[in-house]
């Protein structure tokens, strides 16, 4: 048994090979063509149907990928080329890992701008060597390695990480056990918005509650001795953004 299921992983790692190959060929080959072809970057693709039992999710990533060969990879040697020796982004960038918020799309950047991180709801904890390790290092690396000068944190319209937050029963019957752990990093938000707020809807509450959470963030980036040393020195800025996809626009701003 264990000798036919090692035979069936060679085969599907050899048609893996044989694809890749056939895939970088193809983008070569067909660079004039597939331009021509495939919808460009700055146009919106349609809307998929999720009951679409035709979408094939194997020719969304070659073509995806052959796009980038044709209309980025190849039309950039020199950059690509640079960024095959080294990386010197100016960004470290906090954002959610929502379907609809790439900050590479909504803010422009290009291969080695931005060093990215996305999580539920864009959040950062305190620093803390025992808990949440991946995203200290993901800090540590940018500013202590690769020496950023920028960090931002984007927060976004209709945040289904900060809408759990506000709904988060205070019985402690939270039924999500990772979830409502990583969300409750932003409780003081959502405890300000509550007190402040009160009267409002929970719609717009939760709104406001983004760009709070995105401030506790940036309050918790300071307590990172390394961003803090930065920060003194003058060496790396922090800034808030927040993105609201509805109306179609984008917020900047910095803590005093």
């Amino acid at each position: 048994m264990a000798d036919e299921q090692f035979s069936q992983l060679a085969n599907y790692e050899c048609s893996v090979k044989k694809n890749q190959a056939i895939i970088s060929e193809k983008a070569e080959s067909e660079s004039e063509s597939e331009s021509d072809e495939d919808e460009s970057f700055d146009k919106v693709q349609p809307e998929h149907d999720p009951n679409d039992c035709y979408f094939d999710p194997v020719q969304k990533i070659v073509h995806g990928f052959k796009h980038f060969l044709s209309n980025k990879f190849h039309k950039c040697p020199c950059l690509f080329n640079e960024l095959a020796a080294t990386q010197h982004p100016k960004f470290l960038v906090f954002a959610c890992s929502d379907s609809r918020v790439s900050p590479s799309h909504i803010l422009n950047f290009q291969p080695g701008e931005a060093f990215m991180a996305r999580n539920i709801g864009n959040l950062i904890p305190t620093f803390d060597q025992l808990k949440y390790s991946n995203v200290g290092a993901i800090i540590e690396y940018a500013v202590e390695e690769l020496n950023v000068e920028n960090i931002l944190v984007i927060g976004h319209s209709r945040c289904g990480g900060v809408k759990r937050l506000m709904s988060y029963p205070e019985d402690g019957s939270a039924p999500f056990d990772f979830i409502d752990d990583w969300v409750n990093i932003a409780q003081a938000a959502k405890n300000k918005v509550k007190v402040e707020h009160k009267n409002l809807t929970f719609e717009e509450q939760c709104e406001i509650c983004v760009e709070e959470a995105v401030n506790v963030s940036l309050k918790n980036l300071h307590s990172y001795p390394f961003v803090q040393r930065g920060v003194e020195e003058k060496k790396i800025a922090l800034r808030g953004g927040y993105y609201d996809f509805v109306n179609g626009s984008f917020k900047l701003w910095e803590l005093e």
